[in-house]
């Protein structure tokens, strides 16, 4: 069978992890075969994929009946059901994982996301979680907030997989970076093993764009009456920084992890924690619907993407050898395009850190929402 753009991505480094999760696709059969047809390496799961997979049709309805009986409360029915889905996958996925040196095969759940805050308690949420589903391809998600960064470092140092969510600035990147830096130090300090170790850190691409485009139209529709050329370099510059931003994070984790610091913790067996494209379903229908696939190519990435940036890809996404290397395409562009964002009066660092606080907000509200999506098939 010939191989197709979404499967040709392995071949230049970068792992296409499935940013999706339902029971039905898991019964059917149907994520065995988009293993195979798309060459998915792993899956990443949030409350917004659980709220949608279980108000979606009756999928759940038989467990959530019974465990009804058992007296649990809504969050905890919730945890059952998201086990047993996370479980699955994970197990469908552990031949890959075991052939893959444990870097690829990995299948993420995410902590409460009520725990945002509460450091100590995504600790424990974190290894609990960890501990039940018992299997080596899990990774924990935490998000890369003030409050989660000493919870990753925690679990990291205890020996779990952690996929730090929800990061958008450069600086942000940089410090989860540090982070994972320093628990393999601390292990390794500790005469504990660091070559099983793995993380993500899940860098968002789509949702910048949203914000800064909105941004520039607002500041082209100030200066429509009193400097048209300002507008229309504003409104020229609509769609670039999600990528931009991306592989100015991208050059950072090459400065971290192929520079003389991580030297040592490399050779004690320590693996670079690997950049993860989220966010990278095209929202705006005039941008084509494969660029954040195609602009963010290249060695030790991973890129989840939803079903339909999948299809699109693998229909007609391009991946050739003009970009196999797209992610280190252009750098001094990428800063000089942030030096005129800033200039026209886009604050970046103000709305990278509004775009964090609001991801950690609507997951929270699905959390909710599912919560009441089962507490309505419980009556």
């Amino acid at each position: 069978m010939p191989v197709n753009s979404l499967q040709s991505l392995h071949e230049y480094g970068t792992s296409v992890w499935y940013d999706n999760i339902n029971r039905e696709m898991l019964k059917s059969g149907e994520l065995a075969r988009l293993m195979k047809e798309w060459g998915l390496r792993g899956i990443t799961s949030n409350p917004t994929i659980f709220d949608n997979a279980i108000s979606a049709g009756t999928a759940y309805d038989a467990q959530i009946k019974q465990l009804q009986p058992q007296g649990l409360s809504t969050d905890s029915i919730f945890e059952e059901l998201a086990l047993q889905d996370i479980g699955e996958a994970a197990d469908l996925f552990r031949p890959l994982y075991d052939a893959s040196g444990g870097n690829d095969g990995f299948v993420s759940i995410e902590v409460s996301p009520l725990l945002a805050a509460n450091t100590e308690g995504t600790i424990k949420e974190g290894n609990r979680l960890f501990e039940r589903l018992a299997r080596p391809n899990i990774m924990i998600k935490v998000p890369g907030t003030a409050e989660g960064l000493p919870a990753v470092y925690a679990l990291l140092e205890n020996g779990v997989h952690v996929n730090i969510t929800l990061l958008f600035s450069v600086e942000n990147y940089v410090s989860v970076a540090k982070t994972y830096v320093e628990a393999l130090r601390a292990r390794a300090a500790r005469g504990l093993p660091i070559d099983k170790l793995r993380s993500v850190a899940s860098f968002f691409v789509s949702r910048v764009d949203s914000v800064v485009d909105k941004r520039l139209e607002q500041i082209a529709a100030e200066s429509a009456s009193t400097d048209k050329a300002k507008g229309d370099l504003a409104l020229s510059l609509r769609g670039k920084f999600g990528i931009a931003n991306s592989r100015l994070a991208y050059q950072h984790f090459l400065q971290i992890f192929y520079g003389p610091n991580f030297a040592e913790l490399k050779a004690q067996g320590g693996v670079p924690q690997r950049p993860l494209w989220a966010s990278t379903g095209v929202k705006n229908p005039n941008y084509r619907d494969t660029m954040y696939v195609e602009e963010l190519v290249g060695k030790e990435i991973v890129n989840t993407m939803p079903h339909a940036t999948c299809a699109a890809f693998a229909d007609h996404g391009s991946a050739t050898v003009e970009v196999s290397k797209s992610i280190e395409k252009d750098v001094t562009g990428a800063k000089a395009l942030q030096h005129q964002l800033l200039a026209l009066g886009v604050d970046l660092p103000q709305l990278m850190e509004e775009l964090q606080t609001d991801g950690v907000k609507k997951f929270a509200e699905s959390f909710q929402s599912l919560n009441a999506t089962i507490a309505k098939k419980l009556v």
